[in-house]
């Protein structure tokens, strides 16, 4: 199973979790290009593709396909699309192909459980995962790559071992790494069949009343800005299928503390769903969450909203635990993290604020 995002040999469409963003350009970058030959018997594009490119999984094309990504004689075309003879099938992306190895870096890294076939890591806020276009080194791969720098049998640049799943670089939390190929396949397909527990902890713009709630809707990039992701309706042939159930933690006024349950894992899913409900993440400036949504505007309310945003500089996002079983072993695995200093001042500053204005 392979991981996601870099170069596509190395996994370029992920079905898993927020991937990271293109170069921020919206432009498309092709990397393959095939000429059908005039006998082609017509074929699925899906399966052309995957014949000629197996390194790549037919749910990885058509997760390809359903991102935009396949295109025939210069038109997105669907997974369905039969190639014939003469079309020109290329395969695009929204960064340059990525050509660079990965280097082992001695950056520090909180490693929160390992053994001789997976490795758990609590990534901070602010560490790219993937070297990507603009990050080609510093990324939590490099420091993967440098932790196991005397293990012979892990190479980074190796696709069949590494990160099983990945978050985005402003979102802190738990991340699990397969070792092996065979710790990876195993792993891979517990995130595909969507038996793997994930828990994230967000803080969110407004009061949610209700003591639980499920968001039900399709994410594919906004075609009006492909830096953004946007829900569709979900019997819609528009993007993936995604599922995210949340719970209200603790009311803080004009904003809320909530728990976010992943049924499904898409790129920037908790995010986009949360908005999508009326509940934008705190500070979340791609979407608009670094502007003052809730409460009356006052020069004090202003100061103190700003004084948040100071303290925790980010999409107030966590992923707090992360159960799966043991690719060998098969004893069930569950990690749990607290939530980094910058979320909790943050979430203090709330409950301060919310304490004094009832007590005035």
């Amino acid at each position: 199973m392979l991981t996601e995002d870099d170069e596509l040999q190395e996994n370029e469409f992920s079905e898993e979790d927020e991937w990271e963003d293109g170069d921020g350009t919206g432009q498309l970058y092709e990397h393959f290009r095939f000429i059908i030959d005039k006998g082609q018997t017509p074929t699925r594009v899906d399966k052309y593709i995957t014949e000629k490119l197996p390194f790549m999984s037919r749910n990885r094309v058509q997760m390809a396909a359903d991102a935009g990504f396949i295109m025939a004689n210069g038109k997105v075309v669907k997974s369905s699309y039969k190639v014939k003879g003469s079309d020109i099938i290329t395969v695009v992306m929204d960064r340059p192909k990525f050509e660079h190895d990965i280097v082992p870096q001695d950056i520090p890294i909180d490693v929160v459980y390992e053994d001789d076939d997976i490795m758990v890591v609590n990534k901070p806020a602010g560490l790219v995962v993937h070297p990507g276009c603009g990050n080609y080194t510093g990324t939590l791969v490099n420091a993967i790559a440098w932790h196991l720098r005397n293990n012979p049998k892990y190479n980074p640049n190796d696709p069949g071992v590494g990160l099983v799943h990945r978050i985005d670089k402003d979102t802190s939390g738990l991340l699990v790494v397969a070792k092996t190929p065979e710790a990876k396949t195993h792993l891979g397909l517990q995130f595909f069949n969507k038996t793997t527990q994930r828990e994230y902890h967000a803080l969110v713009w407004g009061a949610i009343d209700e003591n639980e709630g499920t968001v039900v809707g399709n994410i594919a990039r906004n075609p009006k800005d492909r830096m953004l992701m946007a829900v569709f309706p979900p019997d819609s042939e528009i993007g993936k299928h995604a599922v995210t159930h949340y719970y209200p933690l603790e009311h803080l006024g004009y904003v809320t503390l909530v728990k976010c349950v992943l049924e499904t894992g898409r790129t920037h899913q908790i995010r986009v769903h949360m908005k999508h409900i009326g509940h934008i993440l705190f500070n979340d400036e791609r979407y608009g969450g670094h502007e003052i949504l809730k409460g009356v505007p006052s020069g004090t309310y202003r100061q103190f909203v700003q004084n948040c945003f100071d303290v925790c500089p980010r999409q107030a996002l966590h992923a707090k635990t992360l159960g799966f079983i043991h690719p060998r072993t098969g004893e069930k695995m569950f990690f749990t993290s607290e939530l980094p200093e910058d979320m909790q001042n943050l979430i203090a500053r709330w409950r301060n604020y919310i304490g004094n204005k009832a007590g005035a």
